[in-house]
């Protein structure tokens, strides 16, 4: 049996365990919270809660989950209620590390005592791992790793630098915050792992070479969003609309992307940010003054801001594999990325878009300038982004990661005979 645990549920955690329902595979998910959209509950929710819970319904049956809730819907209420030291970095009751750390030793705890299910495979994520993974060493379980960001140690000193870049946009990089005691766990549950799966080159490139040479460490590139309706063609006599997704931190690189747009001083080219504020309005508003701003929104909404826009600009410092990329590349947007944005392999030069510095306003700002100036380029480059965006999909992520599984279950085999 396989145990998948993952105390939020993401689109990669949801495409692996319904991979396992369809080939019929023995697993347990191990989350914090589960619902089902077609539920009596989920229907009498406010439509704003509603939205953000039936990002927790899995696509499996209720049999396959077994949920630790309570912590996590402490932490769901207080963001909301603005409750700040019951979720403040690392101390609060009801912290994302509080969370994890809380679910990780639930299932340790299951590992443990388990004479009935026989776990053979624990597939576990950052932060989320380290009790399990202990559990599981002491009763001779594979322990998979997912790591769905760059490793602690390129990301704390990459974000330190920007720190002194940008001293201005430190508060927007939690990672910077990460106590002694946060980064070591990392480590060991790094060092715990028998499997190392990572989303992107760019990851698997920040793993220790020690790690890269004593463990198995793959790729498996996250899948893009399948049913995207065609993209409307825009009038080429209107401006150019670029669009950026994300936490507005400078982690993602929206300091630069700010830059590039005071360099670039073009009326006909428009800014469109589309994610969670980490400060103030008005402290973005005072580095860019001219953009328009969305607030976060359900997935179809947000593609439905995708088609209006042109170009997807992410100058990101430190990522995995930003998942937005696929899905505006499915919606026709060409791409100006770093590699540090996870996505290198979704760029063909001057086709499906451009790969820019990480750390190069100047860059960012030709390639925009480039767009504005040859507007006739577009829909060839949307047909072309959209196209390669149907190459990647989930199912090759999930056969990548269940191969895996497979050839250990077929080690355990020739050892016993």
């Amino acid at each position: 049996m396989i145990a998948v645990v993952h105390p939020t549920g993401n689109t990669f955690v949801r495409a692996l365990v319904q991979a396992l329902e369809q080939g019929g595979g023995d697993y347990r998910l191990f989350t914090t919270i589960a619902m089902f959209s077609d539920s009596a509950i989920t229907r009498r929710l406010p439509s704003g809660l509603r939205q953000e819970m039936v990002r927790r319904d899995f696509g499996i049956p209720a049999a396959r989950i077994q949920t630790q809730p309570w912590r996590e819907c402490a932490r769901l209420a207080a963001r909301r209620l603005k409750w700040n030291r019951l979720v403040a970095h690392e101390s609060g009751w009801a912290c994302l590390d509080a969370v994890c750390q809380n679910l990780d030793r639930m299932v340790a705890r299951s590992l443990q005592a388990d004479t009935v299910r026989h776990f053979k495979t624990v597939h576990a994520y950052e932060d989320c791992a380290l009790e399990s993974f202990r559990a599981a060493r002491n009763r001779g379980v594979f322990c998979s790793y997912e790591l769905p960001i760059a490793y602690w140690e390129t990301s704390r000193n990459l974000l330190h630098e920007e720190a002194e870049r940008y001293p201005d946009w430190t508060a927007t990089m939690i990672g910077t915050r990460n106590s002694d005691a946060k980064l070591e766990r990392k480590t060991r549950e790094l060092e715990l792992a028998d499997l190392v799966v990572c989303p992107s080159r760019f990851v698997w490139n920040t793993l220790p070479p020690c790690v890269r040479g004593r463990k198995r460490c793959i790729v498996a590139p996250f899948g893009s969003p399948q049913g995207v309706r065609a993209r409307v063609t825009r009038p080429s006599n209107r401006n150019l609309r670029v669009l950026f997704v994300g936490t507005m931190t400078q982690r993602k690189g929206l300091a630069d992307l700010f830059a590039a747009m005071r360099m670039l001083g073009r009326k006909d080219v428009e800014l469109v940010v589309m994610g969670t504020p980490l400060q103030p309005m008005d402290f973005y508003r005072a580095r860019c003054e001219n953009f328009t701003y969305k607030p976060p929104r359900s997935h179809g909404e947000a593609l439905a801001i995708m088609e209006g826009c042109d170009v997807l600009v992410l100058p990101s410092i430190v990522e995995g594999r930003a998942l937005v990329q696929q899905e505006a590349m499915a919606c026709g947007l060409p791409l100006i990325v770093t590699p540090n944005a996870g996505g290198e392999d979704l760029v063909e030069e001057g086709r499906t878009g451009f790969l820019v510095p990480i750390r190069s306003p100047q860059s960012i700002a030709e390639r925009i300038d480039w767009l504005a100036t040859h507007r006739q380029c577009l829909p060839d480059m949307a047909d072309c982004a959209r196209h390669k965006a149907e190459t990647v999909t989930w199912s090759q992520y999930t056969e990548a990661i269940l191969h895996e599984f497979r050839k250990d279950g077929s080690e355990q085999k020739r050892i016993a005979a």
